[in-house]
């Protein structure tokens, strides 16, 4: 698909929108997508709950001053130059936050994700062991996203907190259609995005009556079929190493 489709998606109580989070034609996309959607809630993976409150109807109208009340500056997210217009894309939408606090993310990197997610983790299956297959693949990709550089025997912790997150974003997505009727818009990463193990696989769990669609952004091209129901092949974004912090490079 290309840019121009994002206007007429498919009707889906809930939207993924996808992003590679340091590119601006991806956040373009996104605001675009938001636009003709006109979603009743907006879902942002970058956002607290108490962030996401602090978003009023004032603050919409001006990216500066939503930027400073949301502290973004110092939250080590991309210029929010990139992400206001899709707040400004959906002016009356609901703002919800599903970033969870980082002293529970680091801990379930050693104790687990349903350790720290509390007691409905069972109803996102994050008390069920991930298949063999499918653990070894999160583990490969844990890797290469830290640039082969973290030590072994934490990549399992890595994938757990990636698990956690994903619940996390599932879990607010369905407050979001509970208490706005949707349709409801989702801004998070790629790789929560992707339907076979991120956030669409975990909200099935618990809202199997909704419709959820995912639309991944991938910079380049595209290899194989991409894990979303629509993807978008986009531009790469200019950007340092992104391993050089990592590996001394």
């Amino acid at each position: 698909m290309g840019p121009a489709d994002l206007s007429s998606l498919p009707a889906a109580d809930v939207v993924v929108l996808g992003e590679t989070h340091d590119n601006p034609e991806q956040h373009a996309n996104q605001a675009a997508a938001v636009r003709a959607l006109a979603p009743k809630a907006l879902v942002f993976e970058m956002l607290t709950p108490g962030q996401a409150a602090k978003v009023t109807p004032g603050l919409r109208l001006d990216g500066v001053a939503l930027g400073q009340a949301l502290g973004w500056a110092e939250s080590g997210w991309p210029d929010f130059a990139m992400y206001f217009p899709i707040f400004s894309a959906a002016p009356e939408a609901q703002i919800y936050g599903a970033a969870l606090p980082r002293d529970e993310v680091r801990r379930s990197v050693t104790e687990g994700a349903a350790a720290v997610f509390g007691d409905t983790a069972g109803l996102y299956g994050l008390d069920t062991p991930l298949p063999a297959a499918e653990l070894d693949q999160r583990i490969d990709d844990q890797r290469e996203a830290h640039c082969n550089a973290l030590p072994e025997h934490l990549l399992p912790g890595m994938v757990e907190a990636q698990r956690l997150r994903d619940a996390a974003l599932a879990r607010a997505a369905r407050q979001a259609l509970d208490e706005t009727g949707g349709p409801v818009a989702v801004i998070a990463g790629n790789g929560h995005a992707r339907t076979d193990w991120g956030l669409p696989a975990a909200f099935a769990r618990v809202a199997q009556d909704a419709r959820l669609i995912s639309v991944g952004q991938i910079e380049g091209a595209a290899t194989g079929a991409p894990p979303y129901d629509y993807w978008l092949v986009t531009g790469v974004a200019e950007r340092d190493d992104p391993c050089a912090a990592l590996t001394g490079g």
